[in-house]
């Protein structure tokens, strides 16, 4: 009863909080927004363990966004976030960490490219790192980079490349430092006037401290654009070989689906699917399926309501003295948000996230009620 009184309290100092900040423009087509997060978390297993433990955050995440190209060939941005994070009783776990991102896209109607880089300091568990957490939060360091192009070969074909690379950097014990690299490629031709045949090829390569080193080679056929009436997106299916450092390799279907469904001006359905091998940050070899769908719905142009639920089966091939096993992850989030501006923005949110195993092992479920207030001016 404690954690909600505090909740009641922290939403009116939010709406007490909603004033707006300074705004710059810079130059012409550049624009420094300055933004922020005020939020409340009332978690009951902020450690994802069977033995749950709660409690009550107040998260502060002030952060400024400069926007640059509007209206140009040349667009992007570069967000900087401070992230405070304050537990009630639990204050050696208070946190303050820092995250940056980048991106950048060119578009000039026949060449498309972009860019992205970020920087993200992070500080929670997730059903991979809840297994070796042992009552504590999983701190680590991650850097991204990448790189995507594609050409038009004719009016009715093109060509898409990329290059991907994700360091991983884990400030715990019992969890491996890694390093992936992805390299996808794609040939499209133009089926319809709304739709692309697709084949392709995607090249991985994961280098971890803990377990053993991977290549993973997928081939795929699929569809891109209006795949359905009212349905758009991009779906690949084909075979997925991993090859595991030492020699052995295994052959699996392979899947990737994100799909967005219009049913109707302030209804949109998305989905998602796929199938491909994993490494867990304690050097578990993985096969992952998973399905996901949410749920947005625009009641009028202040209120909306979104809802989600996602689930994912994780084959371990191997987890030390555990052995062979196999893990069903399920979250489900439910949420209204409220505009009361251009400027400012209310959420409240819940999430529901249950982990199951055929040998009892690393099982878990939780509650996280959240109540928050989001700054852009």
């Amino acid at each position: 009863m404690k954690n909600y009184s505090r909740l009641v309290i922290a939403l009116a100092a939010l709406t007490a909080a909603t004033h707006a900040a300074p705004f710059l423009a810079i130059g012409d087509g550049a624009e420094l927004f300055a933004t922020g997060t005020l939020g409340v978390r009332a978690d009951d297993n902020i450690f994802l363990d069977a033995k749950a433990t709660s409690d009550t955050i107040f998260d502060i995440n002030p952060g400024l966004t400069l926007e640059f190209g509007k209206n140009a060939e040349l667009k992007g941005s570069l967000a900087i976030i401070d992230s405070f994070a304050n537990y009630s009783d639990h204050s050696s776990l208070n946190t303050n960490l820092f995250s940056a991102d980048f991106n950048a896209n060119f578009d000039d109607g026949k060449t498309k490219l972009s860019f992205n880089a970020g920087y993200h300091e992070m500080n929670q568990n997730t059903v991979d790192t809840a297994l070796a957490a042992g009552g504590k939060l999983t701190r680590r360091d991650q850097f991204v980079v990448g790189t995507k192009g594609e050409v038009e070969i004719s009016q009715i074909t093109s060509v898409a490349a990329g290059v991907n690379f994700d360091h991983m950097n884990y400030k715990v014990s019992g969890y491996g430092d890694t390093d992936e690299l992805k390299v996808p490629v794609n040939f499209y031709y133009k089926w319809t006037p709304k739709t692309d045949i697709s084949l392709g090829y995607s090249y991985s390569n994961y280098q971890t401290t803990i377990g053993q080193d991977s290549n993973d080679h997928f081939f795929s056929v699929g569809l891109r654009g209006e795949v359905l009436p009212l349905l758009k997106g991009e779906i690949a299916v084909g075979v997925d070989q991993r090859n595991i450092s030492g020699g052995s390799s295994k052959t699996d279907p392979g899947l990737t689906a994100n799909l967005t469904y219009e049913y109707s001006p302030k209804t949109t359905l998305t989905f998602t699917a796929g199938n491909n091998h994993g490494t867990s940050p304690q050097g578990a070899q993985q096969k992952n399926f998973s399905l996901g769908g949410k749920v947005n719905v625009a009641i009028d142009s202040a209120w909306s309501v979104d809802g989600g639920l996602n689930w994912r089966n994780i084959a371990y091939s191997r987890f030390g003295a555990a052995g062979p096993h196999e893990d069903d992850y399920v979250e489900g989030t439910v949420g209204a948000g409220y505009i009361v501006n251009s400027w400012v923005k209310i959420k409240a949110d819940y999430t529901y996230r249950n982990n199951s195993s055929n040998t009892g092992a690393g099982e878990f479920t939780g509650n996280v009620f959240t109540l928050s207030a989001s700054l852009r001016y």
